[in-house]
């Protein structure tokens, strides 16, 4: 392990970090919250200070690989939601530790699963703060850091390959830091349109920057207590909708039409087999839910809706849908374990992987009815090599695993098991709202600590996609060579 590449590789994110604070400062500023403006300055001026002490450190060597690139990714989330829950306990709007660790943890994972019962009175700084570290995290840390400080060292294709969900890295262009700024260019024009459109549809400039912010990054973290349906604006859920969605699927696809390549973007086997899910979804959650509702336009709105938070694992909400009868409420469930598309900034399993485990599901059956058949499974007509395939076995089996051990933890509280799996899952695939106790109109503030430190966890082990995580558990990692 090349312990002084890794420090040095931390010091970079903790001056990502101060300059991020700069802006909930900002926030602050403008609106005259002189208290918070404040303590997001101080936090901003530790996080440089201990970012400048770690810089010193000289490493003998710029070379790192997928051991350090593991150590480093999982250090450096843990590092910004420690230093990030800071803002919340000084000013006093979360003052236990353990609940402002939670929140930010939900908000830099795009989980938007929250503790808070009542948000509204809350600073604008920090209602700022608990948005943009969503928007900041939707992306990557680390995929933000390598756009805007690409000198970090060599082989950052490995930084990139631990944080990007999927079972493959996309690379837009040879170049690392390049790729970075292309996704990070994509991302900020999806802001900036989706924000310019809430503020048209009727929203005011600060809750359509914050909507926004949690919408693009899919992380669901509103500044209203009843959520998006306290707004009750139509057009404004409409576009929810579609960015929900848009920003759900591979960001390689919009590069490709961006480059004219229109055609290969729409030949995904991803896109179509994620498409086909929703579209699916949709029309079985309308047929079910249409008997509670006065019209048919207001049902599809509402189906259409909470699919698409769900499958982006957003966690907005127009309605409780843990009202709605039994199925549509299965189906949110089987799509918080399908989540979004590889390359997105959605949770879950994603759609890739799911469309693998299928392919060789198939060609298993074939092979007992033609031993001697070979059959290569492939995506997008090219054939997916045998180690990526296991990779992406080992993946389900671990998250399975993961689910299964904190959903035990959890259940001690006492809660009902729809309660505490559903919590469980919608922690460790970054979605937001469960069933019952943790349901659209309820929160996660009624758990233990222990519960809150398991889910707090999952949420980090769902949002690195689990193997850099479960990587920092294993001796052998922080072996000196």
């Amino acid at each position: 392990m090349n312990y002084a590449i890794v420090l040095r590789l931390l010091s970079y994110i903790l001056y990502c970090e101060a300059a991020l604070l700069l802006l909930p400062a900002m926030a602050s500023l403008i609106y005259g919250e002189w208290m918070v403006l404040g303590v997001f300055l101080l936090t901003a001026a530790l996080s440089a200070v201990a970012g400048a002490l770690l810089h010193r450190i000289k490493p003998k060597s710029q070379i790192f690989y997928m051991r350090e690139g593991f150590a480093t990714t999982a250090l450096c989330w843990l590092l910004i939601s420690v230093v990030g829950a800071v803002p919340f306990v000084l000013t006093g709007s979360i003052p236990n530790p353990v609940d402002a660790m939670f929140e930010t943890v939900s908000g830099f994972t795009t989980t938007g699963g929250s503790i808070l019962t009542e948000v509204e009175s809350l600073p604008h700084g920090i209602l700022f703060w608990r948005s943009f570290a969503s928007w900041i995290g939707g992306m990557g840390v680390l995929i933000f850091t390598l756009a805007f400080l690409p000198k970090v060292g060599g082989r950052t294709q490995v930084l990139v390959q631990a944080e990007s969900p999927g079972p493959v890295a996309s690379k837009l262009v040879p170049k690392t830091a390049m790729s970075s700024r292309i996704l990070y260019c994509i991302y900020i024009v999806f802001t900036a349109a989706e924000t310019i459109a809430l503020r048209i549809a009727g929203m005011p400039w600060f809750d359509a920057i914050t909507t926004t912010f949690a919408t693009v990054c899919t992380g669901g973290l509103s500044v209203r207590n009843l959520s998006i349906a306290s707004y009750n604006l139509p057009a404004c859920e409409i576009i929810i909708t579609v960015f929900m969605l848009l920003c759900s699927l591979n960001f390689a696809v919009f590069f490709l039409v961006i480059t004219g390549r229109l055609r290969q973007a729409l030949g995904s086997d991803e896109l179509k087999f994620f498409l086909l899910a929703v579209v699916l979804a949709v029309v079985v959650v309308f047929g079910n839910i249409l008997p509670l509702y006065d019209t048919a336009g207001h049902a599809f709105r509402d189906a259409w809706f909470q699919v698409a938070s769900i499958v982006s694992t957003t966690g907005f909400a127009t309605t409780d849908f843990a009202l709605w009868p039994v199925l549509p409420q299965l189906i949110l469930l089987l799509l918080m374990f399908l989540g979004g598309c590889a390359g997105s900034t959605a949770g879950g399993i994603k759609a890739s992987r799911i469309l693998l485990m299928l392919r060789c599901a198939h060609r298993s059956l074939r092979r007992l009815i033609h031993p001697r058949s070979v059959k290569v499974v492939k995506l997008d007509g090219k054939p997916v090599d045998e180690d990526t395939l296991n990779t992406v076995f080992v993946f389900f089996l671990c998250f399975m695993g993961v689910l299964g051990l904190a959903c035990l933890v959890v259940c001690l509280d006492g809660f009902s098991l729809t309660t505490s799996f559903t919590a469980t899952l919608t922690c460790l695939s970054n979605t937001g709202p469960g069933l019952e106790a943790v349901g659209p109109m309820g929160n996660f503030s009624a758990f233990s600590a222990l519960s809150k430190w398991v889910l707090s966890a999952a949420m980090l082990i769902g949002r690195l996609e689990i193997f850099p995580i479960l990587i920092l558990l294993l001796p052998s990692t922080w072996r000196k060579d």
